[in-house]
């Protein structure tokens, strides 16, 4: 039998994608408060063969919405926010009135702290110390009725300024209000890009993985202007 001009080659992809590094989604199973995640569902319906409720699955048919972009470092006239730099309320506000911007229920919110311009600029840091959103950003959120929240970084301010709770926002988010996240994004491209349009809204495009089980899935969103 004659040998195949004909070859090929495969990959085994295997990913620990939570904490600071991979762009990915954090779903409900997540994260718990006194033993329960969203709806009251108990953390006992997590088990060795993964969750059994609120896992990824229930976005396998991907994610279509409209985006916005908190640019805060254009807000205050830098290229990126320091490290453990702290936004609050009256900074989000302050964008949503000199970019123009409405935002509504079933939004994705994605913040741009610059953590990726500052990577650039001064190299890499320990990433416990990250720019941020502030505890008192969660009740902003509600009041807006934010479905989906992203940023550049992992959402919260590192250190969080919250004695014994590392990451308030995440959980609040996961657990009280039923809000799926997108960490670690580079939001470099958006930003530029939005700047040349002077629009800071856009339709937003991801699909995570439909892995039954998963408390999460790396993640590639689009915006489209």
């Amino acid at each position: 039998m004659p040998k195949s001009d004909i070859g090929g080659a495969a990959d085994t992809f295997t990913i620990s994608y939570h904490g600071f590094v991979h762009t990915h989604m954090d779903t409900f199973c997540h994260r718990t408060y006194k033993g329960l995640m969203y709806n009251g569902i108990p953390d006992s319906e997590v088990d060795d063969k993964g969750c059994n409720k609120g896992s990824i699955i229930s976005f396998k048919n991907g994610i279509v919405t409209h985006g916005v972009l908190m640019d805060i470092p254009r807000l205050k006239g830098v290229d990126y926010l320091e490290p453990g730099t702290r936004i609050y309320p009256e900074d989000l506000d302050a964008w949503v009135k000199q970019a123009h911007l409405k935002i509504g229920p079933g939004d994705v919110v994605l913040i741009r702290t610059g953590r990726w311009a500052r990577r650039d600029a001064k190299g890499a840091w320990d990433a416990r110390q990250l720019a941020g959103l502030y505890i008192t950003c969660a009740k902003w959120l509600h009041d807006h009725d934010v479905a989906i929240l992203g940023s550049d970084g992992a959402q919260d301010v590192h250190p969080s300024g919250i004695d014994g709770i590392a990451e308030p926002i995440h959980a609040l988010v996961l657990v009280a209000m039923g809000m799926p996240i997108f960490d670690n994004l580079d939001l470099e491209a958006v930003s530029k890009e939005a700047a040349r349009l002077n629009r800071w809204d856009f339709l937003v495009t991801a699909s995570p993985a439909a892995a039954p089980g998963a408390t999460g899935s790396v993640l590639n969103p689009i915006a489209t202007f």
